[in-house]
């Protein structure tokens, strides 16, 4: 496996996002099932390990804990604070809240702490920056948590370049992650490049455009009734059906380079700059192997401009966000 720089750490150039095992696509795999993907990671070279408080309100970090906890010397553990669940109502029932007010962040840091079940989160983000609150005062708190030997280092999620400088200027900043992918180009605009400047490593989240990228998904009336890709644009029906048209071209440059579309999401990635770390999620080992496959895939610059012509921000159908879900991020928008 190829190695990349994350702050103070060298991990493999594909991380492993956790969340699809506990979160988002519908109902979580078995306990046992999670397992073998993340053992199977471990054995295959992945040494970045991406969860979070609010995946499975906790269950992913208690998972990611579980069955890491033997391994924790073999790899780097990301996890996140600011948006996690909270029983508003008082009746049991959890809701999605983003807070980002310094003691907030320090009390998730405890609970975070004892689900992963270790003793220091290697890179903690900043899951959203909560708008009510200044984010320096939210990376301040996260200072205070290095400076406390907590956490290690500090990350930020979904976020502008402005803010990226804001937050750098209160603490050095290891990594901002956001979705990157052929058909979210959001991070072209600016912070990209401001990571670039500043030395922060840009990890990627939704690599493969959420399934889209990977082929398998042509009928979105067949997706999970709490999948999260109901609520987004992109997925409605008369937007997918656009946007599946566009695969046609895609699927095309794959089989001419002789590897998988799941491959040529990320080696696109991964050519875009070595600052770039994708972290592909997946509740399948065999999926799981694919993906790392992508490690090995070389493409030329006729091939890239191929891919950047082929799926982008100006044929691309739907916004990537609802409304709502837009108002919670900070990063920018093409117009």
């Amino acid at each position: 496996m190829q190695q990349r720089t994350l702050g103070p750490f060298t991990v493999s150039a594909i991380g492993l996002g956790c969340m699809n095992l506990s979160h988002a696509y519908g109902a979580p795999v078995s306990a046992e099932q999670g397992e073998r993907v993340l053992l199977a990671a471990l054995d295959a070279g992945v040494t970045l390990f991406d969860t979070a408080t609010l995946y499975g309100f906790g269950a992913n970090e208690t998972l990611v804990g579980r069955v890491m906890k033997p391994h924790r010397q073999r790899f780097t553990l990301a996890s996140k604070c600011g948006m996690q669940g909270v029983d508003v109502a008082g009746d049991g029932k959890l809701v999605r809240v983003i807070d980002g007010r310094p003691a907030t962040l320090r009390q998730t840091c405890e609970d975070s702490l004892r689900r992963l079940q270790t003793d220091v989160i290697d890179l903690y983000y900043l899951h959203r920056w909560d708008k009510q609150v200044p984010i320096e005062d939210s990376v301040g708190a996260l200072a205070d948590l290095v400076r406390a030997g907590k956490i290690r280092s500090i990350g930020l999620s979904e976020v502008s370049a402005a803010t990226l400088r804001r937050a750098y200027a209160v603490h050095p900043i290891a990594a901002v992650q956001t979705e990157y992918s052929l058909w979210t180009r959001n991070p072209e605009i600016a912070v990209l490049d401001a990571c670039r400047e500043l030395g922060v490593a840009f990890v990627a989240f939704s690599p493969v455009a959420r399934g889209y990228l990977c082929g398998g998904l042509t009928d979105v009336s067949t997706l999970d009734a709490k999948d999260i890709r109901r609520a987004m644009p992109r997925f409605a029906p008369e937007a997918y059906a656009v946007n599946l048209a566009l695969l046609e071209g895609y699927f095309a440059i794959a089989r001419q380079v002789g590897c998988t579309p799941a491959q040529l999401a990320l080696a696109w990635l991964l050519h875009r700059g070595g600052h770039i770390i994708p972290i592909p999620g997946t509740t399948s080992v065999e999926h799981l192997h694919d993906d790392l496959g992508a490690a090995s895939v070389q493409l030329d610059a006729a091939t890239l401009a191929a891919l950047d012509a082929a799926i982008n921000q100006h044929n691309v159908v739907g916004p990537r966000y609802s409304a709502q879900s837009a108002s919670e991020v900070d990063t920018e928008t093409f117009a």
